[in-house]
């Protein structure tokens, strides 16, 4: 009894930080204020809003009409096609906490990835639509579809800098100066990342080299 309980409490909360993505999205600077300082978001619901996102981009390869996505089966890899959102988000989330950490942000780690993850909200509800549309129009309607999916991405990357700013604490202009900062540190990442592994690659490359070279000495 007192389990069955604990897990519809559970639930229930699980419900409530769910629809406060709604709220986020249409009052940013209280909304993500409260996420963080008054803990009315969770890293479930936050969970739920990024698989959501993903499951509509692969939705969309299959449902969105020809007029508007042209789709290459033969040549998509679906892990490929899903780290092209997995890993900017995980360069986003690691290089703004890293950044704002050393200038006295006041977000953590898992509460830039919560922020971060709800400002999304706006993509997978303008784009399920959107998607549905799609297949009931014509071609001289293309560009209504264009503006409202552009709008999508848009209010998505507007409400994330929102985020940043409330739950770090910042002023606009050093929000404003800590993402211009915070992209470019993603970049460095992508250098040191393609560095190493580069590194990597060469090193097995001389030691498959040198053994090559031992047995043919052999």
């Amino acid at each position: 009894m007192i389990a069955s309980l604990k897990m519809k409490e559970t639930f229930a909360h699980y419900i409530a930080t769910l629809k406060f993505a709604l709220y986020c999205i249409t009052h940013p600077l209280d909304g993500f204020w409260d996420l963080t300082h008054e803990r009315r978001g969770s890293y479930a619901a936050a969970n739920t809003i990024l698989f959501l996102t993903l499951l509509l981009r692969i939705m969309k390869l299959r449902y969105t009409s020809f007029i508007f996505m042209t789709v290459y089966w033969e040549g998509i890899n679906i892990f490929l096609y899903l780290a092209s959102v997995l890993f900017p988000l995980m360069l986003w989330v690691v290089g703004n906490w890293a950044l704002t950490t050393l200038f006295d942000g006041k977000g953590r780690l898992g509460q830039v990835y919560m922020a971060t993850c709800y400002a999304l909200t706006p993509y997978p509800l303008m784009q399920f639509p959107l998607m549905i549309f799609s297949n009931f129009v014509t071609v001289d309607e293309r560009e209504f579809y264009t503006v409202l999916s552009a709008v999508s991405l848009v209010w998505s990357m507007a409400l994330i800098f929102a985020a940043m700013m409330q739950i770090h604490e910042y002023s606009l202009g050093k929000n404003f100066l800590f993402t211009i900062a915070s992209l470019f540190a993603m970049l460095v990442m992508v250098f040191i990342l393609l560095l190493f592994f580069s590194m990597i690659t060469q090193g097995i490359s001389y030691f498959v080299s040198l053994g090559r070279e031992i047995l043919f000495r052999l």
